[in-house]
């Protein structure tokens, strides 16, 4: 028995160990084994045993048994090689069939029959055509389960459809397809539930688990009046929600439909490594073929030596299985599909993985203010100047403005109910809304007039200016200046920490793009550090300024834009690449961008740089080692310095390698 026998043994027992111990452990209750998996499982371990007693009784036995013993030989090693390679044999006849020939199926049924084909010519060792196969096998194996595993961590992820939605009826909780409910219907969520449709709160309290949308794992309290998002899960109360939208169009349908579609848009890597193995599988093909025909045309026409036809075609079958290119074709594809399953997990939803390599190259984020670094909503932030209690003075102009609708009457009876008052509108008469300016009305027999300045000039009223930043509420009473109320869109806490992240992940410039004043711009644009800022904006001004910036920029730099409203539709869809603010965003916003984060936290920006640069340099990483394996290891075969052994092993090894580097690219919860 020589070296190479010995250590081919010795790994015929390491699998047939390995094989058994998955076998046991695939067959526990929980294991995420398939069934498919098992029984590739079992032919693995058949095989490999097989092999094993055969070796154990010797080609000695067989000769004992004279020319019969040559034909029993030949159909034993014949029967393990079809439990083994069979199906590698059915898919590569398939191929020939439907007109794909030169895939890794087609390359390891030649290598492997040829080999089996030179050991029955010879009366040689069938060991290495079986083992080669054996082999091979548990890599793909190996393969099959990893990426199986990446695929179901995704579907885990994302498993957050809903399967149906309560109703009542006389009384009674009925179970209806969520396809089924109609927008304005109430429908009953328990707790342990997920919320299937969007909508408002109607009644009850609740805790909701919204991590699988947001990647945020700290509950969100909830009562009447709030609005909620399908997919989330319902911990503790009752709820009853008013629905706002088809399920079709809910939250839950989109981020699914973003998830399920997002490796349809290729990346200019994934488009290389099709365009790649067009070209290279044939030009194998043929390179073999010119390995096996070419050197013993040479050696009897030329070299007047014996043609070594065994030698050279055993070359070339060495050459076919080293030059599949598995770990490219399948490492690369699962690397971007990795990536945005952990950007999902993160709440960061990617359309496609040509977004995820476009993202990696940001250099400059154009970010809109309101909604996206400011909460979007307004909050009395002072009383100033007031001649009565600060309070009275909200009350007043919560009750002179109780009658309107708009974001500055809203926050004002907010910040007076949240002081513990009630719009009581029985003491409300004589309410007049004067346009662009503010309202006139009589309040518990008081006339009060609540607005801005050229109110209080046209009332001849004398006001005090305001320093602060924000809306100002001037208000008189009978006639005499009370004083006035600060609002203001407050900044979101992360923001600027936010900003200073972009810089760290290798943003070089940040602008911010408002419809808002100059003066509250600059001022929200100074505490958060932004490098540029400008104000006073229409929709078609933001495209315009995104243009000038995108012709500026470096040939090698992308820029991104961040917005959440309607009016950022056009910009978002102009960038190079657009992210939404998925939670509190509007519909078109969402639509037109390519990332969507699902918290509307700014932060997440950085952080979704940060996985695209990582699963970027994992799909490199995977290319250049793959290739250069692949190149020395053919050059090496094709010189005979080398055999199908080393070149099976490059194959597998290089392909279980890069399969589990692109794994990698699901963690992402350090970055």
């Amino acid at each position: 028995m020589n070296y190479q026998e010995i250590i081919v043994g010795g790994l015929i027992v390491v699998v047939a160990i390995l094989a058994a111990g998955l076998l046991i452990s695939g067959n526990r209750a929980g294991s995420s084994m398939t069934k498919k998996q098992k029984v590739m499982l079992v032919r693995i371990l058949v095989s490999d045993l097989w092999l094993f007693g055969l070796q154990l009784v010797g080609s000695e036995v067989f000769e004992a048994m004279g020319d019969a013993g040559r034909w029993v030989r030949l159909g034993l090693y014949l029967c393990d090689y079809l439990i083994i390679g069979g199906d590698i044999l059915k898919e590569a006849f398939r191929g020939i069939i439907r007109g794909r020939v030169l895939d890794e199926n087609f390359l390891m049924a030649v290598a492997t029959v040829g080999a089996f084909a030179l050991a029955i010519y010879e009366n040689g060792d069938y060991l290495e055509a079986i083992a080669v196969m054996l082999f091979y096998q548990v890599g793909e194996w190996f393969q099959s389960y990893a990426v199986g595993k990446s695929r179901r961590n995704i579907s885990e992820l994302m498993d957050i459809r809903p399967d149906c939605a309560n109703m009542e009826s006389d009384g009674n909780l009925i179970q209806v397809d969520p396809d089924e409910v109609a927008i304005g219907s109430v429908i009953v969520v328990q707790p342990g539930e997920k919320v299937p449709i969007d909508g408002i709160i109607e009644d009850g309290s609740s805790t909701l688990n919204t991590a699988a949308l947001t990647g945020e794992s700290l509950p969100k309290e909830v009562g009447a009046g709030d609005e909620v998002i399908s997919g989330c899960i319902n911990m503790t109360g009752v709820l009853r929600i008013k629905t706002t939208k088809e399920f079709g169009e809910s939250t839950v349908s989109k981020i699914l439909d973003l998830v399920e579609n997002a490796t349809s848009r290729k990346s200019r890597s994934e488009n290389f490594i099709s365009r790649f193995a067009r070209i290279y599988t044939p030009a194998v093909c043929i390179a073999a073929v010119a390995l096996a025909v070419l050197p013993p045309i040479w050696n009897i026409l030329i070299a007047a030596q014996p043609a070594a036809w065994e030698t050279w075609v055993y070359r070339a079958l060495s050459f076919l299985v080293a030059s599949c290119p598995c770990a490219l074709v399948i490492s690369i594809p699962l690397s971007f599909f990795a990536g945005i399953g952990g950007a999902s997990k993160e709440g960061i939803l990617v359309k496609g993985s040509n977004y995820l390599e476009t993202l990696s190259k940001t250099r400059i984020v154009v970010f809109d203010k309101t909604g996206t670094l400011t909460k979007g909503v307004f909050e009395v932030n002072g009383v100033h100047h007031s001649e009565i209690e600060d309070r009275k003075l909200v009350e007043y102009a919560a009750l002179a403005e109780s009658s309107s609708s708009h974001p500055i009457s809203k926050s004002l009876q907010r910040a007076y109910e949240a002081d513990g008052g009630v719009i009581d509108r029985s003491r409300v008469c004589d309410i007049r809304e004067i346009s662009g300016n503010g309202v006139t009305a009589t309040v518990d027999g008081h006339k009060v007039a609540a607005g801005n300045s050229r109110l209080m000039d046209s009332l001849g009223v004398k006001y005090v200016d305001c320093h602060s930043v924000g809306t100002i509420i001037h208000m008189a009473i009978d006639g005499s200046y009370m004083g006035h109320i600060v609002i203001s869109d407050i900044v979101k806490p992360t923001s600027e920490e936010a900003i200073k992240r972009l810089r760290s992940a290798g943003v070089k410039k940040t602008v911010m793009l408002t419809g808002d004043s100059k003066k509250v711009a600059q001022k929200v644009a100074a505490s958060l550090g932004i490098d540029e800022v400008h104000s006073e904006l229409l929709p078609a001004d933001k495209v315009s300024l995104v243009e000038k910036l995108l012709e500026s920029k470096p040939e090698s730099s992308r820029l991104a834009f961040v917005g959440d409203g309607i009016n950022d539709a056009p910009v978002l869809g102009r960038a190079d690449i657009g992210i939404a603010m998925g939670a509190m965003g509007s519909d078109a916003a969402i639509e037109a961008a390519d990332v969507i984060l699902m918290d509307d936290d700014p932060m997440k920006i950085s952080k979704a740089i940060k996985i695209s640069r990582k699963c970027l340099g994992i799909v490199y990483q995977n290319i250049v080692f793959s290739i250069a394996v692949k190149l020395g290891c053919l050059a090496l075969v094709a010189v005979g310095l080398a055999s199908m052994w080393l070149a099976v092993f490059a194959d597998v090894g290089v392909m279980i390698l890069a399969v589990f580097n692109a794994i990698r690219a699901l963690f992402v919860k350090k970055l």
